[in-house]
C-alpha cells in the first residue's frame, strides 16, 4: 500500500493526502474519547485529563507524521512539520480569531506560556544546530522539558482549584464533557484511535512526498505548507468557531501550549525513535518561529489584549512567509 501512494498518480495522491488527514483527526478524536474515559473510570480528576491526555490529543495528528516521517528516514518533513505547525497556530489561528473578535489575554499566558514556548523554539534551534542533527540525548532533553511543563500546569490547576479560583482551559472544559464509557468500548476506541492515527500519519506522509515529488517541492516546503496546514486545520477551526460565539479568551493559551507541545512532545518522540537530520532551511525558520513568537507576545502584553489590527498584521506576516518560503 505504501509503494502504491508513493508512486500513484498526482489527482490520486490528494485524495490520499485528504483521506490521511481526515484518519488523523478522526483517530485524535477517538483515541481522547477512549482514554479520557478511562481515565474518568479509575477517577483522575478532569484538570489532569484535560492538561495531559486532551491536551496531547490535539499534537497527535503532528506526533503521528513526524514519527512516521522519522521512521521512513523522510527527516526534513519531520522538522519542517513541527516547525510550519507553530509558525501556522500563532500567526494564522490567533491572527483569524483577533481580527473575528479581540483575543483577551490571561496573565499565566504571558507570564508563564509565552516564555516558554520561546525557551522550546530557542531550545530547539539550538541542540538541532549542535551537529545538525536530533539524537536520542536530544529527545531525552526534550522529553524531560515537557514533563516540567506539564508537571507546572498540574501543579497551577490544582492551586487554582485549592484557592477557590478557576483555572480555564478549554481541554479541562472538553475532559469534564466526556462520558465515561464502559471499559470494553473505552477500550475499542483506544484501539481504533490509535489505528486511524497510525494508518493517517503514514498515508499522510507518503502521499505529501509523492505530491512533493511529483510537483518538484522539496519535502521541507511541503512539511511548512500542505503537512503543517493539514494538521493544523482542527486548531483553526475550532478557534474560528469559537471566535464567531465570542468565545475566544483561552484561544491563545491553547494555541501557545499546542506550539510547545509540538516541539517538545511531538519532536521529542520522533527523535527518540530515529535520529532527524537538521538543514539551514530548519535554522532560518526556526528564527521567523521565534521573531514571530516575540511579536505576538509584544503584541498580547500591550493592552493585555490582541486586536483586529494585530490580528491582521499577524495574518499579512504569515503571507509574507508563505511567499518567502515558496520562492527560496
Amino acid at each position: 500500500m505504501t509503494e502504491f501512494i508513493s508512486t500513484c498518480s498526482m489527482p490520486l495522491a490528494i485524495v490520499f493526502l485528504i483521506a490521511g488527514f481526515f484518519f488523523l483527526v478522526k483517530g485524535a478524536d477517538v483515541f481522547v474519547e477512549g482514554s479520557s474515559s478511562i481515565a474518568k473510570r479509575f477517577h483522575v480528576p478532569a484538570i489532569i485529563i484535560g492538561l495531559t491526555i486532551v491536551a496531547m490529543g490535539t499534537s497527535l495528528p503532528e506526533t503521528a507524521v513526524s514519527v512516521v516521517a522519522a521512521i521512513q528516514h523522510k527527516n526534513t518533513l519531520a522538522i519542517s512539520n513541527v516547525v510550519g505547525s507553530n509558525i501556522f497556530n500563532m500567526m494564522v489561528v490567533i491572527g483569524f480569531c483577533a481580527i473575528m473578535t479581540p483575543v483577551a489575554v490571561q496573565k499565566a499566558t504571558l507570564k508563564r506560556d509565552f516564555p516558554y514556548s520561546v525557551f522550546a523554539a530557542l531550545l530547539l534551534m539550538i541542540l538541532g544546530g549542535v551537529g545538525m542533527k536530533l539524537g536520542r540525548f536530544d529527545s531525552a532533553v526534550f522529553l524531560v522539558f515537557f514533563a516540567i511543563f506539564i508537571g507546572t500546569m498540574i501543579r497551577m490547576a490544582l492551586k487554582a482549584g485549592k484557592e477557590g479560583g478557576q483555572l480555564q482551559s478549554e481541554e479541562i472544559e472538553a475532559a469534564e464533557a466526556q462520558k465515561v464509557m464502559s471499559m470494553p468500548k473505552s477500550l475499542l476506541f483506544l484501539v481504533v484511535g490509535v489505528a486511524g492515527i497510525v494508518i493517517g500519519g503514514d498515508v499522510v506522509v507518503d502521499s505529501a512526498s509523492n505530491i512533493a515529488l511529483k510537483i518538484g517541492m522539496s519535502q521541507t516546503l511541503v512539511g511548512l505548507t500542505i503537512v503543517s496546514i493539514g494538521t493544523s486545520l482542527p486548531e483553526l477551526v475550532t478557534s474560528v468557531v469559537a471566535a464567531r460565539k465570542n468565545e475566544v479568551d483561552m484561544a491563545l493559551g491553547n494555541a501557545i501550549g499546542s506550539n510547545i507541545f509540538n516541539i517538545l512532545m511531538v519532536l521529542g518522540i520522533a527523535s527518540a525513535i530515529s535520529p532527524i537530520s537538521i538543514i539551514t532551511e530548519n535554522i532560518i525558520d526556526l528564527c521567523v518561529l521565534i521573531v514571530f513568537t516575540i511579536c505576538a507576545w509584544i503584541f498580547a502584553g500591550t493592552k493585555k489584549k490582541i486586536g483586529r489590527a494585530e490580528g491582521l498584521c499577524m495574518v499579512a506576516l504569515y503571507a509574507a512567509y508563505a511567499v518567502y518560503i515558496i520562492v527560496r
